[in-house]
Protein backbone atom coordinates (compact mmCIF):
# COMPACT_ATOMS: atom_id res chain seq x y z
CA UNK A 1 0.00 0.00 0.00
CA UNK A 2 1.37 3.30 -1.48
CA UNK A 3 0.22 7.02 -0.25
CA UNK A 4 -1.89 8.55 -3.24
CA UNK A 5 0.27 12.12 -3.78
CA UNK A 6 -2.25 14.66 -4.84
CA UNK A 7 -0.74 17.75 -6.90
CA UNK A 8 -4.15 18.78 -8.26
CA UNK A 9 -5.65 21.15 -5.54
CA UNK A 10 -9.56 19.86 -6.66
CA UNK A 11 -8.24 16.08 -5.79
CA UNK A 12 -9.42 14.12 -2.71
CA UNK A 13 -5.72 13.75 -0.81
CA UNK A 14 -6.45 10.09 0.49
CA UNK A 15 -4.75 6.60 0.41
CA UNK A 16 -6.06 4.02 -2.23
CA UNK A 17 -5.64 0.72 -1.22
CA UNK A 18 -5.70 -1.72 -3.76
CA UNK A 19 -7.66 -5.07 -2.99
CA UNK A 20 -7.25 -8.66 -2.43
CA UNK A 21 -3.59 -9.85 -2.63
CA UNK A 22 -4.76 -13.18 -3.90
CA UNK A 23 -6.97 -11.70 -6.48
CA UNK A 24 -3.20 -10.83 -7.55
CA UNK A 25 -1.71 -13.70 -7.85
CA UNK A 26 -4.68 -15.83 -9.48
CA UNK A 27 -3.83 -14.23 -12.58
CA UNK A 28 -1.63 -14.40 -15.39
CA UNK A 29 1.01 -11.96 -16.74
CA UNK A 30 -0.98 -10.17 -19.13
CA UNK A 31 -3.70 -9.93 -16.25
CA UNK A 32 -0.81 -8.88 -13.93
CA UNK A 33 -0.32 -5.77 -16.53
CA UNK A 34 -3.95 -4.81 -16.41
CA UNK A 35 -4.13 -4.98 -12.67
CA UNK A 36 -1.56 -2.52 -13.19
CA UNK A 37 -3.36 0.01 -14.51
CA UNK A 38 -6.17 -0.21 -11.93
CA UNK A 39 -6.10 1.75 -9.11
CA UNK A 40 -10.61 -0.10 -7.97
CA UNK A 41 -39.50 0.49 -8.46
CA UNK A 42 -42.47 -0.96 -5.91
CA UNK A 43 -45.81 -0.73 -7.87
CA UNK A 44 -46.27 -4.41 -7.47
CA UNK A 45 -43.53 -5.22 -5.56
CA UNK A 46 -43.94 -5.67 -1.68
CA UNK A 47 -41.32 -4.48 0.78
CA UNK A 48 -41.64 -4.56 4.35
CA UNK A 49 -42.76 -1.46 6.28
CA UNK A 50 -39.55 -0.66 7.59
CA UNK A 51 -38.48 0.43 4.03
CA UNK A 52 -39.70 4.21 3.94
CA UNK A 53 -37.95 7.29 3.77
CA UNK A 54 -34.89 8.42 6.00
CA UNK A 55 -34.95 11.94 7.17
CA UNK A 56 -32.05 14.01 8.80
CA UNK A 57 -32.33 17.40 9.75
CA UNK A 58 -30.08 19.35 6.80
CA UNK A 59 -28.96 22.33 9.66
CA UNK A 60 -27.89 19.68 11.86
CA UNK A 61 -25.05 18.57 10.19
CA UNK A 62 -23.85 22.00 8.74
CA UNK A 63 -23.72 22.70 12.28
CA UNK A 64 -21.85 19.67 13.34
CA UNK A 65 -19.34 20.55 10.51
CA UNK A 66 -18.77 23.84 11.91
CA UNK A 67 -17.77 22.42 15.18
CA UNK A 68 -14.69 22.88 17.37
CA UNK A 69 -14.74 18.92 17.52
CA UNK A 70 -14.46 18.35 13.41
CA UNK A 71 -11.87 21.41 13.48
CA UNK A 72 -9.89 19.84 16.17
CA UNK A 73 -9.90 16.23 14.24
CA UNK A 74 -11.90 14.48 17.39
CA UNK A 75 -14.40 13.85 15.09
CA UNK A 76 -14.09 13.58 10.57
CA UNK A 77 -16.13 14.80 8.09
CA UNK A 78 -16.26 12.97 4.58
CA UNK A 79 -18.01 13.24 1.57
CA UNK A 80 -19.13 10.90 -0.95
CA UNK A 81 -19.95 13.07 -4.66
CA UNK A 82 -22.14 10.28 -6.65
CA UNK A 83 -23.02 10.19 -10.61
CA UNK A 84 -24.03 7.23 -12.78
CA UNK A 85 -25.79 6.12 -15.90
CA UNK A 86 -24.24 9.07 -17.93
CA UNK A 87 -24.75 7.42 -21.40
CA UNK A 88 -21.80 9.25 -22.99
CA UNK A 89 -23.79 12.67 -22.43
CA UNK A 90 -21.33 15.11 -23.01
CA UNK A 91 -23.73 18.32 -23.63
CA UNK A 92 -26.06 20.91 -21.83
CA UNK A 93 -29.33 19.07 -22.56
CA UNK A 94 -33.35 19.52 -21.96
CA UNK A 95 -33.85 17.26 -18.76
CA UNK A 96 -37.33 16.14 -17.79
CA UNK A 97 -39.28 17.37 -14.41
CA UNK A 98 -42.54 16.37 -13.12
CA UNK A 99 -43.72 19.52 -11.76
CA UNK A 100 -47.50 20.02 -10.56
CA UNK A 101 -48.46 17.16 -12.21
CA UNK A 102 -46.91 17.69 -15.24
CA UNK A 103 -43.90 18.05 -17.42
CA UNK A 104 -41.31 20.30 -17.11
CA UNK A 105 -38.25 21.54 -18.55
CA UNK A 106 -35.13 22.55 -17.81
CA UNK A 107 -31.41 22.95 -18.65
CA UNK A 108 -29.24 20.93 -17.20
CA UNK A 109 -26.18 18.58 -17.57
CA UNK A 110 -22.87 19.07 -19.92
CA UNK A 111 -19.62 17.43 -19.28
CA UNK A 112 -17.74 20.98 -18.45
CA UNK A 113 -21.00 22.13 -16.67
CA UNK A 114 -19.85 18.85 -14.26
CA UNK A 115 -16.38 19.41 -14.19
CA UNK A 116 -17.01 22.62 -12.69
CA UNK A 117 -19.61 21.12 -10.24
CA UNK A 118 -17.31 18.82 -9.05
CA UNK A 119 -14.80 20.85 -8.79
CA UNK A 120 -16.60 23.95 -6.43
CA UNK A 121 -18.35 20.82 -4.26
CA UNK A 122 -14.47 19.48 -3.79
CA UNK A 123 -13.94 22.87 -2.01
CA UNK A 124 -16.46 22.36 0.84
CA UNK A 125 -14.49 19.95 2.06
CA UNK A 126 -11.49 19.19 -0.21
CA UNK A 127 -8.97 17.03 1.96
CA UNK A 128 -12.26 14.41 2.50
CA UNK A 129 -13.91 14.20 -0.75
CA UNK A 130 -14.19 10.92 -2.49
CA UNK A 131 -16.51 10.98 -6.34
CA UNK A 132 -17.24 7.41 -7.47
CA UNK A 133 -19.65 6.63 -10.38
CA UNK A 134 -21.61 3.75 -10.75
CA UNK A 135 -21.64 3.08 -14.21
CA UNK A 136 -23.75 3.06 -17.83
CA UNK A 137 -20.84 5.70 -18.46
CA UNK A 138 -19.47 5.21 -22.34
CA UNK A 139 -22.58 4.19 -24.19
CA UNK A 140 -25.61 6.24 -24.92
CA UNK A 141 -24.50 8.65 -27.31
CA UNK A 142 -22.58 9.02 -30.53
CA UNK A 143 -19.35 10.11 -29.92
CA UNK A 144 -19.28 7.24 -27.32
CA UNK A 145 -20.95 4.14 -29.81
CA UNK A 146 -18.46 5.87 -32.70
CA UNK A 147 -15.53 5.74 -30.66
CA UNK A 148 -16.39 2.41 -28.45
CA UNK A 149 -16.24 4.46 -25.77
CA UNK A 150 -12.68 5.67 -25.82
CA UNK A 151 -14.00 8.86 -26.78
CA UNK A 152 -15.38 9.59 -23.01
CA UNK A 153 -13.06 7.89 -20.72
CA UNK A 154 -10.68 10.47 -20.98
CA UNK A 155 -13.21 13.14 -20.65
CA UNK A 156 -14.08 11.11 -17.29
CA UNK A 157 -10.92 11.09 -16.29
CA UNK A 158 -10.51 15.43 -16.50
CA UNK A 159 -12.88 14.75 -13.73
CA UNK A 160 -11.07 13.13 -11.21
CA UNK A 161 -13.20 10.36 -10.16
CA UNK A 162 -11.63 8.41 -7.27
CA UNK A 163 -13.77 4.81 -8.02
CA UNK A 164 -16.08 3.96 -10.86
CA UNK A 165 -17.85 0.39 -11.66
CA UNK A 166 -18.67 -0.75 -14.46
CA UNK A 167 -22.39 -0.53 -15.67
CA UNK A 168 -24.92 -3.57 -17.66
CA UNK A 169 -24.11 -1.14 -20.86
CA UNK A 170 -20.44 -1.17 -20.53
CA UNK A 171 -20.42 -4.84 -21.52
CA UNK A 172 -22.09 -3.43 -25.06
CA UNK A 173 -18.49 -3.48 -27.42
CA UNK A 174 -17.74 -6.71 -25.80
CA UNK A 175 -15.51 -8.50 -22.96
CA UNK A 176 -12.26 -6.69 -24.58
CA UNK A 177 -13.04 -3.36 -24.80
CA UNK A 178 -14.82 -3.05 -22.08
CA UNK A 179 -11.66 -4.00 -20.19
CA UNK A 180 -10.00 -1.74 -22.53
CA UNK A 181 -12.41 1.40 -21.80
CA UNK A 182 -12.36 0.26 -17.72
CA UNK A 183 -8.62 0.04 -17.71
CA UNK A 184 -8.07 3.50 -19.31
CA UNK A 185 -10.15 5.13 -16.14
CA UNK A 186 -7.59 6.85 -14.32
CA UNK A 187 -9.85 6.23 -11.64
CA UNK A 188 -10.40 2.61 -9.07
CA UNK A 189 -12.33 0.10 -10.82
CA UNK A 190 -14.18 -2.07 -8.80
CA UNK A 191 -16.91 -5.30 -9.39
CA UNK A 192 -17.12 -8.18 -7.20
CA UNK A 193 -19.68 -10.38 -9.39
CA UNK A 194 -18.21 -10.29 -12.74
CA UNK A 195 -15.90 -13.06 -13.61
CA UNK A 196 -13.76 -14.50 -16.47
CA UNK A 197 -15.70 -17.86 -17.87
CA UNK A 198 -17.35 -19.57 -14.86
CA UNK A 199 -14.96 -19.58 -12.54
CA UNK A 200 -16.51 -17.53 -10.12
CA UNK A 201 -14.39 -17.84 -6.97
CA UNK A 202 -11.34 -16.90 -8.60
CA UNK A 203 -11.47 -15.15 -12.08
CA UNK A 204 -12.82 -11.56 -10.95
CA UNK A 205 -12.40 -9.33 -14.36
CA UNK A 206 -11.95 -6.05 -11.89
CA UNK A 207 -11.52 -6.63 -7.64
CA UNK A 208 -14.24 -6.80 -5.45
CA UNK A 209 -13.34 -4.11 -3.38
CA UNK A 210 -11.76 -0.59 -2.49
CA UNK A 211 -10.67 0.39 0.60
CA UNK A 212 -9.28 4.57 0.73
CA UNK A 213 -7.76 6.00 3.77
CA UNK A 214 -9.41 9.27 3.96
CA UNK A 215 -7.81 11.57 6.76
CA UNK A 216 -7.42 8.66 8.54
CA UNK A 217 -10.74 7.14 8.04
CA UNK A 218 -10.77 3.89 6.49
CA UNK A 219 -13.64 3.71 3.51
CA UNK A 220 -14.42 0.25 1.92
CA UNK A 221 -16.34 -0.43 -1.12
CA UNK A 222 -17.56 -3.39 -2.55
CA UNK A 223 -19.18 -3.28 -6.15
CA UNK A 224 -21.70 -4.79 -7.92
CA UNK A 225 -22.99 -5.09 -11.78
CA UNK A 226 -26.80 -6.22 -12.52
CA UNK A 227 -26.48 -10.49 -12.66
CA UNK A 228 -29.54 -9.92 -15.11
CA UNK A 229 -27.48 -8.47 -17.50
CA UNK A 230 -26.41 -11.45 -20.49
CA UNK A 231 -30.36 -11.90 -20.78
CA UNK A 232 -31.64 -8.19 -20.17
CA UNK A 233 -28.83 -7.61 -23.52
CA UNK A 234 -27.76 -9.00 -26.49
CA UNK A 235 -26.44 -12.66 -25.42
CA UNK A 236 -22.92 -11.52 -27.46
CA UNK A 237 -22.28 -8.48 -25.35
CA UNK A 238 -21.17 -10.39 -22.19
CA UNK A 239 -19.87 -13.57 -24.06
CA UNK A 240 -16.96 -14.72 -22.17
CA UNK A 241 -18.42 -13.11 -18.57
CA UNK A 242 -19.81 -15.17 -15.98
CA UNK A 243 -22.31 -12.85 -13.48
CA UNK A 244 -23.47 -14.03 -10.29
CA UNK A 245 -26.15 -12.79 -7.85
CA UNK A 246 -24.67 -10.43 -4.75
CA UNK A 247 -25.97 -12.45 -1.96
CA UNK A 248 -23.27 -14.76 -3.21
CA UNK A 249 -20.86 -12.92 -1.87
CA UNK A 250 -21.65 -9.47 -0.51
CA UNK A 251 -21.15 -11.08 3.68
CA UNK A 252 -17.71 -12.18 2.99
CA UNK A 253 -16.75 -9.05 1.94
CA UNK A 254 -18.32 -6.61 4.50
CA UNK A 255 -17.27 -8.89 7.17
CA UNK A 256 -13.79 -8.85 5.78
CA UNK A 257 -13.97 -4.61 5.18
CA UNK A 258 -15.39 -4.23 8.65
CA UNK A 259 -13.33 -6.76 10.96
CA UNK A 260 -10.13 -7.20 9.07
CA UNK A 261 -9.32 -3.86 7.19
CA UNK A 262 -11.18 -1.85 9.74
CA UNK A 263 -13.32 -0.08 7.88
CA UNK A 264 -15.45 2.42 9.51
CA UNK A 265 -17.76 2.59 6.37
CA UNK A 266 -19.09 0.24 3.80
CA UNK A 267 -20.48 0.91 0.86
CA UNK A 268 -21.71 -0.53 -1.76
CA UNK A 269 -21.60 0.86 -5.23
CA UNK A 270 -24.27 -1.43 -7.52
CA UNK A 271 -25.61 -0.88 -10.69
CA UNK A 272 -28.72 -3.09 -10.04
CA UNK A 273 -31.87 -1.00 -10.38
CA UNK A 274 -33.65 0.35 -7.58
CA UNK A 275 -35.94 -2.65 -7.10
CA UNK A 276 -32.81 -5.04 -6.67
CA UNK A 277 -31.29 -2.66 -4.64
CA UNK A 278 -34.21 -2.36 -2.50
CA UNK A 279 -34.42 -5.65 -1.88
CA UNK A 280 -30.59 -6.23 -1.26
CA UNK A 281 -30.69 -3.47 1.55
CA UNK A 282 -33.42 -6.11 2.97
CA UNK A 283 -31.34 -9.06 2.71
CA UNK A 284 -29.55 -10.13 6.11
CA UNK A 285 -25.98 -10.60 4.29
CA UNK A 286 -25.92 -6.79 3.79
CA UNK A 287 -26.06 -6.35 7.43
CA UNK A 288 -22.99 -4.05 8.11
CA UNK A 289 -23.09 -1.89 5.12
CA UNK A 290 -23.73 1.49 5.42
CA UNK A 291 -25.37 2.87 2.01
CA UNK A 292 -26.11 0.83 -1.01
CA UNK A 293 -25.03 3.97 -3.53
CA UNK A 294 -27.35 2.45 -6.24
CA UNK A 295 -28.06 3.00 -10.32
CA UNK A 296 -29.29 1.27 -13.62
CA UNK A 297 -33.18 2.64 -13.45
CA UNK A 298 -32.22 6.55 -13.47
CA UNK A 299 -34.33 7.26 -10.19
CA UNK A 300 -33.97 10.49 -8.39
CA UNK A 301 -33.36 9.81 -5.10
CA UNK A 302 -33.81 13.05 -3.01
CA UNK A 303 -33.60 10.60 0.50
CA UNK A 304 -32.57 7.91 1.02
CA UNK A 305 -34.55 4.51 1.31
CA UNK A 306 -34.08 2.91 4.47
CA UNK A 307 -33.67 -0.76 4.39
CA UNK A 308 -33.19 -3.27 7.17
CA UNK A 309 -30.18 -3.10 6.66
CA UNK A 310 -29.33 -0.51 4.50
CA UNK A 311 -29.69 2.73 3.22
CA UNK A 312 -30.21 3.32 -0.49
CA UNK A 313 -29.84 6.10 -2.85
CA UNK A 314 -29.84 6.79 -6.80
CA UNK A 315 -28.77 9.61 -8.45
CA UNK A 316 -30.67 9.95 -11.69
CA UNK A 317 -29.05 10.37 -15.29
CA UNK A 318 -27.32 12.18 -18.43
CA UNK A 319 -24.67 13.93 -16.28
CA UNK A 320 -28.05 16.41 -15.30
CA UNK A 321 -27.59 15.40 -11.32
CA UNK A 322 -24.70 14.74 -8.45
CA UNK A 323 -25.69 12.97 -5.11
CA UNK A 324 -23.74 14.14 -2.46
CA UNK A 325 -23.92 12.35 0.77
CA UNK A 326 -22.12 13.77 4.17
CA UNK A 327 -20.87 11.70 6.89
CA UNK A 328 -19.47 13.44 10.20
CA UNK A 329 -17.72 10.46 12.35
CA UNK A 330 -16.35 10.21 15.92
CA UNK A 331 -14.44 7.80 17.46
CA UNK A 332 -15.39 5.77 14.47
CA UNK A 333 -19.23 5.68 14.75
CA UNK A 334 -21.62 7.58 12.41
CA UNK A 335 -22.47 11.04 14.38
CA UNK A 336 -24.54 12.38 11.85
CA UNK A 337 -25.40 12.44 8.16
CA UNK A 338 -27.03 14.35 5.35
CA UNK A 339 -27.68 13.22 1.97
CA UNK A 340 -29.00 16.18 -0.99
CA UNK A 341 -29.62 15.39 -4.84
CA UNK A 342 -27.86 18.34 -6.77
CA UNK A 343 -28.85 19.75 -10.13
CA UNK A 344 -26.12 20.09 -12.46
CA UNK A 345 -27.03 23.75 -13.36
CA UNK A 346 -25.34 25.65 -15.91
CA UNK A 347 -26.31 28.65 -14.74
CA UNK A 348 -25.13 27.88 -11.32
CA UNK A 349 -21.99 26.52 -12.55
CA UNK A 350 -20.44 28.13 -15.79
CA UNK A 351 -18.81 25.43 -17.91
CA UNK A 352 -15.53 24.63 -17.60
CA UNK A 353 -13.90 25.91 -20.68
CA UNK A 354 -10.63 23.17 -20.64
CA UNK A 355 -13.25 20.81 -20.76
CA UNK A 356 -15.92 22.23 -23.12
CA UNK A 357 -12.65 22.52 -25.67
CA UNK A 358 -12.03 18.50 -24.93
CA UNK A 359 -15.55 17.88 -25.86
CA UNK A 360 -15.27 19.50 -29.06
CA UNK A 361 -11.89 18.27 -30.13
CA UNK A 362 -13.81 14.29 -28.97
CA UNK A 363 -16.86 15.14 -31.15
CA UNK A 364 -14.80 17.07 -33.89
CA UNK A 365 -13.72 13.76 -35.49
CA UNK A 366 -17.40 13.13 -36.25
CA UNK A 367 -18.92 16.55 -36.09
CA UNK A 368 -20.09 16.60 -39.90
CA UNK A 369 -22.38 14.04 -40.17
CA UNK A 370 -23.38 14.53 -36.64
CA UNK A 371 -25.01 18.41 -37.57
CA UNK A 372 -27.15 16.62 -40.10
CA UNK A 373 -30.78 17.56 -39.43
CA UNK A 374 -32.51 14.35 -40.33
CA UNK A 375 -35.97 15.96 -39.21
CA UNK A 376 -38.10 17.74 -37.02
CA UNK A 377 -40.54 17.75 -34.05
CA UNK A 378 -43.09 19.71 -32.59
CA UNK A 379 -44.32 17.52 -29.52
CA UNK A 380 -41.21 16.57 -26.94
CA UNK A 381 -39.19 13.48 -27.51
CA UNK A 382 -39.56 11.99 -24.46
CA UNK A 383 -38.58 8.73 -22.80
CA UNK A 384 -39.20 8.61 -19.21
CA UNK A 385 -42.44 7.22 -18.94
CA UNK A 386 -42.83 3.00 -17.71
CA UNK A 387 -45.44 1.65 -20.64
CA UNK A 388 -45.26 4.22 -23.17
CA UNK A 389 -43.29 7.22 -24.86
CA UNK A 390 -43.56 9.46 -27.38
CA UNK A 391 -39.74 8.90 -28.80
CA UNK A 392 -40.68 4.98 -29.16
CA UNK A 393 -43.88 6.00 -30.94
CA UNK A 394 -41.89 7.93 -33.51
CA UNK A 395 -39.54 4.79 -33.78
CA UNK A 396 -42.32 2.69 -34.11
CA UNK A 397 -44.25 4.61 -36.05
CA UNK A 398 -40.95 4.54 -38.85
CA UNK A 399 -40.52 0.83 -38.37
CA UNK A 400 -44.60 0.24 -39.48
CA UNK A 401 -44.24 2.50 -42.25
CA UNK A 402 -41.24 0.88 -43.91
CA UNK A 403 -42.23 -2.92 -43.38
CA UNK A 404 -46.21 -3.11 -42.88
CA UNK A 405 -46.24 -5.80 -40.57
CA UNK A 406 -49.07 -6.95 -37.97
CA UNK A 407 -46.89 -5.65 -35.17
CA UNK A 408 -43.56 -4.04 -34.69
CA UNK A 409 -41.43 -3.55 -31.07
CA UNK A 410 -39.31 -0.93 -29.58
CA UNK A 411 -37.07 -2.09 -26.73
CA UNK A 412 -38.36 -0.81 -23.10
CA UNK A 413 -34.79 1.57 -23.07
CA UNK A 414 -34.14 4.36 -20.25
CA UNK A 415 -31.68 6.19 -22.24
CA UNK A 416 -31.53 9.28 -24.11
CA UNK A 417 -32.37 12.86 -23.11
CA UNK A 418 -35.66 14.96 -24.59
CA UNK A 419 -35.67 16.90 -27.01
CA UNK A 420 -38.33 19.72 -26.90
CA UNK A 421 -39.09 22.45 -29.62
CA UNK A 422 -38.25 25.83 -29.03
CA UNK A 423 -39.77 29.05 -28.91
CA UNK A 424 -40.34 28.34 -33.23
CA UNK A 425 -42.65 25.52 -32.04
CA UNK A 426 -40.57 22.59 -33.23
CA UNK A 427 -36.83 20.95 -32.22
CA UNK A 428 -34.38 19.97 -35.19
CA UNK A 429 -33.68 16.29 -34.89
CA UNK A 430 -29.99 15.69 -35.57
CA UNK A 431 -27.81 12.21 -36.62
CA UNK A 432 -26.54 12.70 -33.34
CA UNK A 433 -29.59 12.84 -31.41
CA UNK A 434 -30.76 9.71 -33.62
CA UNK A 435 -27.25 8.10 -31.77
CA UNK A 436 -28.75 8.74 -28.13
CA UNK A 437 -32.16 7.31 -29.02
CA UNK A 438 -30.60 4.39 -31.01
CA UNK A 439 -27.03 4.11 -29.65
CA UNK A 440 -26.95 0.41 -30.60
CA UNK A 441 -27.75 0.65 -34.74
CA UNK A 442 -29.29 -2.56 -34.92
CA UNK A 443 -30.48 -5.07 -37.99
CA UNK A 444 -34.19 -5.20 -38.12
CA UNK A 445 -35.36 -8.69 -38.06
CA UNK A 446 -39.03 -10.29 -38.93
CA UNK A 447 -40.64 -13.47 -37.70
CA UNK A 448 -44.41 -15.11 -36.98
CA UNK A 449 -45.76 -15.52 -34.27
CA UNK A 450 -48.99 -17.20 -32.81
CA UNK A 451 -51.28 -15.19 -30.94
CA UNK A 452 -50.68 -17.71 -27.48
CA UNK A 453 -46.89 -16.82 -28.30
CA UNK A 454 -47.85 -13.33 -28.30
CA UNK A 455 -49.94 -13.37 -25.42
CA UNK A 456 -47.32 -15.30 -23.23
CA UNK A 457 -44.45 -13.08 -24.32
CA UNK A 458 -45.88 -10.16 -23.47
CA UNK A 459 -46.99 -11.82 -19.83
CA UNK A 460 -43.52 -12.73 -19.18
CA UNK A 461 -42.25 -8.65 -20.56
CA UNK A 462 -44.67 -7.43 -17.64
CA UNK A 463 -42.98 -9.59 -14.75
CA UNK A 464 -39.59 -8.09 -16.32
CA UNK A 465 -41.01 -4.70 -15.50
CA UNK A 466 -43.03 -5.57 -12.52
CA UNK A 467 -42.28 -8.45 -11.20
CA UNK A 468 -43.24 -8.65 -6.86
CA UNK A 469 -39.77 -10.57 -7.05
CA UNK A 470 -37.10 -7.85 -7.15
CA UNK A 471 -34.49 -10.00 -8.21
CA UNK A 472 -36.18 -11.11 -11.39
CA UNK A 473 -36.55 -7.58 -12.53
CA UNK A 474 -34.88 -6.29 -15.57
CA UNK A 475 -33.55 -2.72 -15.37
CA UNK A 476 -35.50 -1.38 -18.17
CA UNK A 477 -39.13 -0.57 -19.02
CA UNK A 478 -41.79 -2.13 -20.65
CA UNK A 479 -41.72 -2.53 -24.29
CA UNK A 480 -43.17 0.01 -26.79
CA UNK A 481 -45.10 -1.37 -30.11
CA UNK A 482 -47.25 -0.23 -32.62
CA UNK A 483 -50.26 -2.36 -34.37
CA UNK A 484 -51.09 -3.26 -30.80
CA UNK A 485 -52.89 -2.11 -28.05
CA UNK A 486 -52.62 -3.76 -24.54
CA UNK A 487 -54.96 -3.40 -21.72
CA UNK A 488 -53.18 -4.58 -17.96
CA UNK A 489 -53.24 -4.73 -14.48
CA UNK A 490 -50.03 -4.25 -12.86
CA UNK A 491 -50.86 -5.38 -9.03
CA UNK A 492 -52.14 -9.11 -10.99
CA UNK A 493 -50.05 -12.49 -10.58
CA UNK A 494 -47.54 -13.13 -12.72
CA UNK A 495 -49.28 -14.61 -15.97
CA UNK A 496 -52.65 -13.39 -15.31
CA UNK A 497 -51.90 -9.49 -16.00
CA UNK A 498 -53.15 -9.09 -19.27
CA UNK A 499 -56.96 -7.88 -19.61
CA UNK A 500 -57.34 -7.36 -23.89
CA UNK A 501 -55.10 -7.24 -26.51
CA UNK A 502 -55.95 -5.60 -29.84
CA UNK A 503 -53.93 -6.05 -32.87
CA UNK A 504 -55.14 -3.77 -35.76
CA UNK A 505 -58.59 -3.15 -33.82
CA UNK A 506 -59.43 -6.59 -33.28
CA UNK A 507 -59.09 -8.91 -30.28
CA UNK A 508 -56.45 -11.37 -30.35
CA UNK A 509 -56.34 -14.54 -32.15
CA UNK A 510 -54.99 -16.93 -30.07
CA UNK A 511 -54.38 -19.44 -33.29
CA UNK A 512 -53.95 -16.86 -36.32
CA UNK A 513 -50.24 -16.10 -37.06
CA UNK A 514 -49.30 -12.81 -36.61
CA UNK A 515 -46.14 -10.84 -38.56
CA UNK A 516 -43.86 -9.03 -36.02
CA UNK A 517 -40.91 -6.72 -36.40
CA UNK A 518 -38.00 -5.95 -34.37
CA UNK A 519 -34.29 -5.42 -34.05
CA UNK A 520 -31.75 -8.42 -33.91
CA UNK A 521 -30.18 -9.21 -30.66
CA UNK A 522 -26.62 -10.00 -31.46
CA UNK A 523 -26.34 -13.33 -30.44
CA UNK A 524 -29.54 -14.62 -29.64
CA UNK A 525 -30.47 -17.77 -31.93
CA UNK A 526 -32.46 -17.18 -35.33
CA UNK A 527 -35.90 -18.20 -33.36
CA UNK A 528 -35.83 -15.37 -30.62
CA UNK A 529 -36.90 -12.35 -31.57
CA UNK A 530 -36.74 -9.73 -28.93
CA UNK A 531 -36.49 -12.24 -26.31
CA UNK A 532 -39.46 -14.22 -27.65
CA UNK A 533 -38.79 -17.77 -28.10
CA UNK A 534 -39.72 -20.06 -30.80
CA UNK A 535 -40.33 -17.72 -33.79
CA UNK A 536 -41.59 -18.70 -37.13
CA UNK A 537 -39.89 -18.00 -40.63
CA UNK A 538 -37.72 -15.46 -38.77
CA UNK A 539 -35.56 -13.21 -41.80
CA UNK A 540 -33.30 -10.08 -41.07
CA UNK A 541 -34.60 -7.66 -42.92
CA UNK A 542 -30.47 -6.26 -43.89
CA UNK A 543 -31.56 -2.83 -42.85
CA UNK A 544 -30.30 -1.18 -40.02
CA UNK A 545 -32.31 1.16 -37.89
CA UNK A 546 -30.96 4.43 -38.07
CA UNK A 547 -31.92 4.01 -41.91
CA UNK A 548 -35.43 3.48 -41.60
CA UNK A 549 -35.88 6.64 -39.14
CA UNK A 550 -33.71 8.68 -41.66
CA UNK A 551 -36.01 7.31 -44.43
CA UNK A 552 -39.34 8.36 -42.48
CA UNK A 553 -38.44 11.33 -41.09
CA UNK A 554 -37.35 12.52 -44.94
CA UNK A 555 -41.20 12.30 -46.12
CA UNK A 556 -43.19 12.43 -42.70
CA UNK A 557 -41.55 15.53 -40.96
CA UNK A 558 -42.15 17.89 -38.96
CA UNK A 559 -43.71 14.91 -36.54
CA UNK A 560 -45.73 15.11 -33.76
CA UNK A 561 -45.69 11.65 -32.06
CA UNK A 562 -47.57 11.73 -28.57
CA UNK A 563 -48.60 8.78 -25.75
CA UNK A 564 -51.60 7.26 -27.43
CA UNK A 565 -53.12 4.64 -25.58
CA UNK A 566 -51.11 1.85 -26.96
CA UNK A 567 -50.32 0.02 -23.64
CA UNK A 568 -52.85 1.41 -20.31
CA UNK A 569 -52.30 0.24 -17.25
CA UNK A 570 -55.80 -0.18 -15.16
CA UNK A 571 -53.93 0.58 -11.60
CA UNK A 572 -51.44 3.53 -12.92
CA UNK A 573 -51.59 6.37 -14.88
CA UNK A 574 -49.95 6.99 -18.68
CA UNK A 575 -47.67 8.77 -17.31
CA UNK A 576 -46.60 6.51 -14.79
CA UNK A 577 -42.26 7.50 -14.03
CA UNK A 578 -41.48 4.84 -11.68
CA UNK A 579 -42.12 1.17 -11.13
CA UNK A 580 -41.13 1.60 -7.48
CA UNK A 581 -44.14 3.40 -5.59
CA UNK A 582 -46.31 1.46 -3.61
CA UNK A 583 -44.84 1.27 -0.25
CA UNK A 584 -42.30 3.83 -0.17
CA UNK A 585 -43.04 7.64 0.18
CA UNK A 586 -41.07 8.59 -2.87
CA UNK A 587 -42.14 10.23 -6.05
CA UNK A 588 -39.77 10.54 -9.36
CA UNK A 589 -39.33 14.07 -9.98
Amino acid sequence: MSDHKCHNPTCSCHTSELVDESFKHRHDSDRREFIKGMGLLTVGLHLPPALTYWLQDKADIKEIVKSSSVSRGKSQHITILHTSDIHGQLDIHDEFFWENGKPAYKKRGGFATLRTMLNELRKENPENTLVVDGGDCFQGSAVAALSKGQAIVPLMNKMNYDLVLPGNWEVVYGKEMMIHDMNSYSAAKICANMFHQSDTEHEFIFPPYQIFNVGGTRIGFVGYNDPLTPIRQSPAYSKGITFTKPELNIAKYVKLLREEKGCALVFVISHMGLAQQLHLANQPETAGVDYILGADTHERIREPLLGKFAKVTEPGAFASFVGKLDIVLENGKIKAENYSLLDVDPEKYAEDRELKTLVAMAREPYQKDLDIVIGKTTTPLVRYYIMETPMDNLITDALMWKFKTDIVVSNGFRFCPPLVPGKEGYAEITKEYLWSMLPVDSEVKSAEVTGVQLKNWLEKELENVFASDATKRFGGWLVRFNGMKLNFTIDAPMGSRINDIQVDGKPLDPQRTYSMLACEREGDPDNILCRMPDVHNPIKKHVLLHDVIIDYLAISSPVSPKIEGRAVATDAPSTLLTPVAKGLDYTFR
